[in-house]
């Protein structure tokens, strides 16, 4: 079970490899944020968190060497989606981090991401007894937000190649989940830049921090 004090069991995958469709396409974390790429501002808030830190994302890993994580692309072929990247952190976390029994996944286009995130989760999951755990706002899951065990890799790459599953909530549901809901106020934790309009909002909230 995790540990809710530490964070030495808990590796960490910031999940990059989306196709930003609605931002015109290309990474979607490289467009400016406070004067620095929306990822800069992800990784700030989830690597302290995290004994370990990964992205996942495809095609050529040279580009995100400024910010000097190792980058881990989908094993499971098509762009299958946040759980392919799920999978790509869990084996990556087996292989290089095998001490850490957990890994933390966080979205690469939430720069306000809470900062006690994996604490809540962990602690959540000690208290509940569950497997998994994701978080909520604003009566809205995010189960891209989670603490996955490692344990579970060959389970998720079983139901992504063999079952075709493709939803988040389609595979937790095999599992007890707890959910750590946290407030929407003074703005969602969880904002996520979709769109264009989505950065000029960023900018207002990061400018009230």
């Amino acid at each position: 079970m995790a540990d809710s004090g530490k964070t030495g069991e808990v590796a960490g995958v910031i999940l990059a490899g989306g196709l930003a469709r609605r931002m015109g396409g290309g990474d979607k974390g490289m467009r400016p944020l406070g004067g620095r790429p929306l990822l800069a501002h992800v990784i700030e808030r989830a690597r302290p968190q995290v004994a370990a830190l990964a992205l996942n994302a495809n095609g050529d890993p040279a580009r995100f060497a400024a910010f000097g994580l190792p980058v881990v692309a989908d094993s499971v072929p098509g762009f299958a989606g946040p759980l392919a990247g799920i999978l790509a952190g869990l084996d990556w976390a087996a292989e290089a981090v095998p001490a850490c029994r957990w890994l933390a996944s966080f979205a690469g286009d939430a720069p306000f991401l809470p900062t006690d995130l994996v604490a809540r989760m962990a602690a959540a999951v000690a208290e509940q007894g569950a497997e998994l755990a994701t978080a909520a706002s604003a009566g809205q899951s995010h189960p891209v937000f989670g603490l996955w065990p490692v344990a579970l890799r060959g389970a998720l790459r079983a139901a992504l190649v063999d079952e075709d599953i493709r939803k988040v909530d389609a595979w937790t549901a095999r599992y007890s989940l707890v959910t750590v809901v946290y407030a929407a106020q003074p703005f969602d934790p969880f904002f996520n830049a979709n769109r264009p309009d989505d950065l000029a909002a960023a900018e207002r909230i990061l400018a009230g921090l």
